[in-house]
């Protein structure tokens, strides 16, 4: 048998699994083959999507199910025992393993990430594997647990309830570095996990393991909203059964270890009311505070005080958004987070719903708005005469026209993409929530009266609408479609079929807009929900350019003032060019998705005063611009125009004009130009569109990078044709290159560099290719001809 011969599976089966075996690895509890770890990003396109190639490894080695200790990339017989050593570190980095290797069949390379004494890399042979014990010593020192306590709490099992169900990999990063940390005596930790990522899923088996173990005895899950005591006692929490208990009422039961409660449920503004001192300052061993970014991260808060009251017990904070400022500080209190799982990762390991932007700028919102004189309010007062804008907008002026258009825009875009579609609308309080629930029943008459819970108002005053909460982020519940809300939904609501997200708010804390983002990153495919839309009506986007945010927007193409809301979708879908996955460079096939469907002021004098709201009507407002946001390569917002942003990257590779040109025509391909711009962050397709998309990318480059006048392709078809240049071809050969050029003046240069233009109308009827090739006497001749074809149609520039 030649190994030479052999495939790289092959080599797996018949050389790598047996040597590991051989080592004493367990093939059904600790060693598992072809692991993928994450599900592919989504990519979208109008109504379309589809997933890249998920991240898989060869072999991944368990001390204990999900206690991962190495990873194994293998290759092929052809290559070294090397050869595999960087993808398996990367993977490794990801993993957070520390013993890495790569073989070839002949051996093993292992690259050990706890070595200090030099011998960072070994290569042993095929026979002498590590076993078990020797690498789990190994990960015992990469994790610095020292002590047989310790190890006990490390090693302690994972929570099965008998499913398939196991914590994403970087569930599991975030479990084992919590409880190894604990183990370690650390007392102050913090988990920051993006919404959508399961931290409740995270917290459970985190205090599962511990509890097992003995190292935590009585525990207790703070929270703030009865919304998320509900859904983690219901959810993942289950598993505590009798165990558990919540505290209701102000009710305290010492004979449970597993407690819910809310703050609000603790504590009071009376010595009476706190009912958390009915506990010992010792009861609790440990202490879960689910979005820690609110009230506890401040120092002097009430809330504080339950923390420093239980002050012996391990603190653990989960939140997706970290509170940092001058009142309020997560890290200050947790110290750094042992684990970070950002909105980008998730979106780009394809666990979190990609997001495409829409910003709506109404005419009022850009210029602002100043009354007539003499111009009086709906009860007939005279108004202030001052400039009026976005921030005074629905909180001390209301322009019903305002609020009547912004449900006009919605309604437009839910009629192009999907009236039932659930959808989110941000307003600035519980007055405009309530306005804009009866405007947007009035753009809206034929499905509300189907069913008047088609658009409903979720608040805090609001029973009905709170009432109406469950449904609406149940996926199983069609009604309500449309909450308009404040920030009762916020923060906290698992909307896992949450399609559209209208800001309608002015947002000012980057901790609010990622929590409000967060509410249509979750993914569904059983309901076809694999991404979402934002409509913006305030530039609330614009925090996307904040160094804080950490999430890539899909672009959408940019809809001019009299656009349909409702044709972007559409438009988006005619795109032709390809869709490439990251991870393999392949063209990734796109499709339909299966869709089921089922505040107060204070006056000068201190007095609780409220300030009266100015309503106003007959003001002339109109959409002045609806477009999109342009973003990089590297999903930053670009802050200068999109030409000069073309002309920065084009000037980087090209200095002059006549180095572009000469690099140009000595290119065989065109379309490896054009690639090569792209991956640097060249928008092609809306280059076109912002110039002409009559013309070819050449002259788009030349004229934003070198000023020159551009030309169509059918005036450069033209111009060549003008010129006699097919007179020394024969008949048949000169009408296969006036074809070619034609399909260069129809489609751009890229179609008439490809052998397969020339199985397509009209050239199938001059014969095969074959047929039409050996009318240039070769194929290097046709080659030959197209290439003087292409410098023809780039003659006389500069």
């Amino acid at each position: 048998m030649n190994k030479k011969n052999l495939s790289e599976r092959d080599i797996c089966t018949k050389f790598i699994t047996p040597a590991v075996e051989k080592s004493g690895w367990n093939k059904l509890t600790q060693l598992l083959e072809e692991v993928t770890f994450t599900d592919g990003k989504i990519h979208v396109r109008g109504k379309l999507t589809a997933r890249g190639n998920k991240k898989r490894a060869d072999y991944i080695l368990y001390y204990k199910p999900n206690i991962p200790v190495a990873i194994i990339e293998a290759k092929d017989n052809k290559h070294s025992i090397r050869a595999g050593i960087q993808q398996a570190l990367d993977y490794a980095k990801i993993l957070d393993i520390p013993c890495v290797f790569s073989s070839n069949g002949d051996g093993f390379l292992f690259h050990d990430r706890t070595a200090t004494d030099g011998n960072i890399e070994t290569e042993i042979d095929i026979d002498n594997f590590p076993t078990p014990k020797e690498l789990w010593e190994k990960y015992k020192k990469y994790k610095g647990i020292t002590t047989p306590a310790a190890e006990k709490i490390a090693s302690q099992d994972y929570f099965f309830d008998g499913t398939n169900r196991k914590p994403r990999y970087y569930q599991q990063i975030a479990i084992n570095r919590t409880v190894e940390a604990i183990a370690n005596e650390q007392n102050r930790i913090i988990l920051v996990m993006a919404t959508g990522t399961g931290k409740t899923y995270t917290a459970f088996q985190i205090i599962h393991r511990l509890w097992k173990s003995g190292a935590k005895k009585r525990i207790l899950f703070l929270a703030d909203r009865n919304a998320l005591i509900n859904q983690t006692r219901r959810g993942d929490f289950k598993h505590f059964k009798d165990k558990m208990t919540v505290v209701k009422q102000r009710q305290i039961d010492k004979s449970y270890e597993i407690y819910l409660a809310l703050y609000q449920g603790l504590t009071g503004s009376d010595e009476d009311a706190n009912v958390y001192k009915q506990f010992s300052r010792d009861f609790f061993d440990l202490i879960v505070i689910d979005e820690c970014h609110r009230g506890s991260a401040k120092e002097n808060s009430s809330w504080r005080e339950i923390l420093t009251y239980f002050e012996k017990a391990t603190h653990i904070g989960l939140t997706a958004t970290p509170k940092e400022s001058n009142e309020a500080s997560n890290s200050e209190y947790f110290g750094e987070p042992v684990y970070t799982y950002s909105l980008k990762q998730g979106i780009d390991d394809g666990f979190l719903a990609p997001y495409r932007v829409v910003r709506i700028a109404l005419n009022v919102d850009a210029e602002g708005w100043r009354p007539d004189q003499g111009k009086t309010d709906k009860d007939g007062n005279e108004i202030e005469d001052r400039i009026y804008n976005r921030k005074d907008f629905d909180k001390s002026l209301v322009i019903e026209e305002r609020t009547d258009i912004v449900a006009k825009k919605l309604t437009e875009f839910l009629k192009g993409y999907d009236r039932f579609a659930k959808t989110i609308v941000f307003c600035v309080d519980i007055d405009h929530a309530e306005r804009m629930r009866t405007a947007l029943a009035k753009h809206n008459p034929d499905l509300v009266a189907d069913n008047y819970k088609y658009i409903m108002q979720i608040t805090g005053d609001n029973d009905e609408g709170k009432r109406e909460l469950d449904n609406f982020i149940n996926p199983e519940e069609k009604y309500p479609v449309i909450a308009t809300t404040s920030e009762l939904m916020t923060t906290g609501v698992d909307a896992q079929t949450c399609k559209v997200i209208v800001l309608d708010a002015n947002i000012n804390s980057m901790t609010k807009f990622k929590q409000i983002i967060g509410r249509g990153t979750r993914i569904n495919e059983e309901y076809g929900k694999l991404f979402f839309t934002i409509l913006d009506f305030r530039n609330a986007t614009d925090l996307f350019a904040d160094p804080q945010f950490d999430g890539d927007p899909i672009r959408v193409k940019p809809v001019t003032d009299t656009t349909d809301l409702g044709d972007i979708i559409n438009e988006e879908e005619q795109s032709e060019s390809p869709i490439i996955d990251l991870e393999t460079g392949e063209e990734i096939e796109i499709s339909i998705p299966k869709i089921r469907y089922p505040e107060e002021e204070h006056n000068a004098a201190g007095a609780h005063e409220p300030r009266r709201k100015v309503y106003v009507n007959g003001i002339d407002v109109s959409v002045l611009i609806s477009r999109d946001m342009y973003f990089d390569q590297h999903g930053k917002p670009i802050t200068t125009s999109l030409k000069d942003h073309t002309k920065e990257i084009i000037k980087g590779n090209f200095v002059s004009l006549n180095d572009f040109l000469n690099t140009w025509n000595a290119t065989d391909r065109k379309e490896a130009i054009i690639a090569q711009l792209q991956e640097q962050g060249v928008l092609v397709e809306a280059l076109y569109e912002a110039v002409d998309k009559q013309v070819d990318l050449f002259d788009l480059i030349c004229h934003i990078a070198y000023d020159q006048p551009p030309l169509t392709r059918k005036e450069r078809a033209n111009n060549v044709k003008k010129r006699n240049y097919f007179t020394k071809y024969g008949e048949q050969a000169k009408n296969v290159l006036e074809a070619l050029l034609d399909k260069y003046a129809d489609e751009g240069i890229a179609n008439i560099e490809s052998f397969e233009v020339l199985r397509v109308n009209p050239f199938d009827k001059f014969g095969s290719p074959l047929e039409i090739i050996n009318q240039f006497g070769s194929k290097a001749n046709y080659l030959k001809a197209v290439k003087e074809l292409e410098i023809e149609l780039y003659k006389n520039i500069g």
